[in-house]
């Protein structure tokens, strides 16, 4: 399923957001600056996903989920783009980036803090193919309830595959983990081809085996 939504036309709520206004509540700095002047044409509060818009209950995690819409200056957005966005709106945030009539969908898992609810806990982010203009956006996933829906929303964007009543956050871990897995497999690979010692190389191969028998694990579940 791919995570393109057509969003009811009731969530519309389409305002332009100044990047002033990021940056104020992001604490941005003269770096952080620069890159949204390279790289953001314009931010566009798109939708608005609450118990008003979706006839659907808030919940204490979840109480709405805002769509942004930002238009790209350059080939792709910085994570550091994004999470400036993600602190400066207190709500989880499904994010469509747009450059050249293509769309790619980001999101990261966003929730309040155990410590402190009125501070949000902020995971790594998940992106979405480039989407063509002619793909066609899915309905909204059903849901009993915002937190619900919020979970539905992210879960395509998720690379390790669901499994059959695997908790969100066990999900999230296991994608990390895949993340961290892939790049020691990277890692080993070039290590290998680098490497004139046989010996040496008879070494990796082994280690690089057990390392995508492991990624393989980490992928199932299993």
């Amino acid at each position: 399923m791919t995570p393109f939504y057509d969003w009811p036309k009731a969530t519309a709520f389409g305002r332009v957001v100044p990047k002033s206004k990021i940056y104020t509540h992001a604490s941005a700095t003269t770096a952080l600056k620069s890159r949204f002047v390279e790289q953001v044409d314009q931010i566009n509060w798109a939708h608005k996903l609450a118990p008003e818009t979706l006839n659907l209950p808030a919940t204490k995690s979840v109480r709405e989920v805002q769509v942004f819409r930002i238009r790209l200056k350059t080939p792709d957005c910085h994570e550091t783009v994004l999470r400036a966005i993600d602190r400066a709106i207190p709500f989880p945030l499904i994010f469509e980036l747009t450059r050249d009539g293509q769309t790619q969908v980001a999101a990261a898992y966003k929730r309040p803090s155990e410590s402190d609810s009125s501070k949000w806990v902020l995971g790594e982010y998940f992106r979405s193919e480039w989407l063509t203009a002619d793909t066609t956006r899915t309905p909204l996933p059903l849901a009993l309830d915002m937190a619900r829906l919020y979970e539905a929303l992210l879960s395509p964007l998720i690379p390790a595959p669901a499994q059959e009543g695997e908790p969100l956050q066990a999900r999230l871990d296991r994608a990390a983990a895949l993340k961290a897995q892939e790049t020691e497999i990277n890692r080993l690979k070039s290590r290998l081809k680098n490497e004139r010692q046989f010996n040496r190389r008879v070494e990796i191969n082994g280690v690089l085996r057990e390392a995508q028998a492991e990624f393989e694990h980490l992928k199932t579940g299993n």
